[in-house]
């Protein structure tokens, strides 16, 4: 039987430059990093988490990211306090598709999009009602 999710693919332009942003913008760690014979093998996850995403050099547009509002990205990352971590990565220069984090029926998201374009969603669980002043 099948156990656990061990690797999603990111398609990005450039390696560097995506592990760059998964790391020092969206406190990622790097896992993996040595070339391999179809190329350069390079994931990273989070600290402590269980599966890496493999950071995949592949020409523009290869995953295809949709219109921002449309679906969520194809990367789902969970936070126990979103806006206070919107608040740092959009300090670091995480790019988002809304100004603030959305309260939903089930907790609060927000879109984020990494240097080739692709979506990535940032979700914290429960609480989905929640007024500051």
């Amino acid at each position: 039987m099948l156990t656990n999710v061990m690797y999603v693919t990111i398609y990005v332009t450039d390696q560097d430059r995506a592990l760059d942003f998964y790391t020092e913008k969206l406190g990622l760690e790097k896992r993996l990093d040595f070339p391999g014979p179809d190329g350069r093998f390079l994931t990273v996850g989070a600290p402590g988490g269980g599966f890496e995403f493999i950071l995949w050099s592949h020409p523009a547009s290869a995953g295809q990211p949709v219109e921002p509002g449309a679906t969520p990205g194809p990367v789902i990352l969970e936070s126990d306090d979103l806006r206070a971590d919107f608040k740092v990565l959009r300090d670091r220069g995480v790019t988002f598709d809304l100004p603030e984090p959305e309260d939903y029926p089930f907790g609060v998201r927000i879109e984020a999009v990494d240097p080739d374009g692709n979506r990535i969603s940032l979700r914290q669980r429960g609480g989905g009602s929640r007024n500051d002043a």
